[in-house]
């Protein structure tokens, strides 16, 4: 019997142990793992850093992106936006329906984003809805904010959903995960 129990154990660590964490990848992430190379050092590191994290990312994490995402990517310059195009193929697209939009404007209303931002607001409501273990993002000024993610955080909470994590690709490096 604690032979049994103790295999039973193992089995179910196992399969903890596998489950991959879901990962919401905002539109900065994409565009930094796929734009051309620069001369400005701190968005340069900030792109060699995200190449780095999308490489083994899907061997680690289950990725999604969002119509959000696949909409925002699809702006400016055509060869680049195809470029992003192609890094999201293979990741799944969350929809950002009306659930997610009435967060998003929750998330405005609270101050949380500035409501001149809707698509930042709809991320972060699309990856709350859809119980995202992380929010991947470079976006300072209104996601990866330590100032306002306390905010976010008890704004999605207040509405019953679980707020993802939310960080840069550099605090998901490989290593810093169990």
């Amino acid at each position: 019997m604690a032979r049994h129990l103790a295999e039973k154990g193992e089995e179910m660590a196992e399969e903890v142990k596998q489950e991959k964490k879901k990962v919401y990848v905002e539109t900065t992430v994409v565009s930094d793992a796929t734009a051309l190379p620069t001369n400005d050092l701190t968005l340069a590191g900030r792109q060699m850093a995200t190449r780095e994290w999308w490489k083994s990312a899907a061997d680690r994490f289950d990725l999604f992106s969002s119509t959000v995402v696949s909409q925002e990517v699809r702006r400016g310059n055509p060869e680049a936006a195809q470029r992003r195009i192609e890094a999201l193929r293979n990741i799944p697209e969350l929809v950002a329906d009306s659930r997610a939009v009435a967060l998003a404007i929750k998330l405005m209303e609270g101050k949380a984003v500035p409501r001149e931002y809707p698509d930042d607001a709809l991320h972060i409501a699309t990856a709350a809805l859809n119980a995202m273990d992380y929010l991947v993002s470079w976006n300072f000024k209104h996601i990866t904010n330590a100032q306002t993610i306390p905010l976010i955080r008890r704004i999605c909470e207040a509405n019953g959903y679980r707020c993802p994590e939310i960080c840069t690709p550099t605090m998901l490096q490989k290593g810093d995960t169990p």
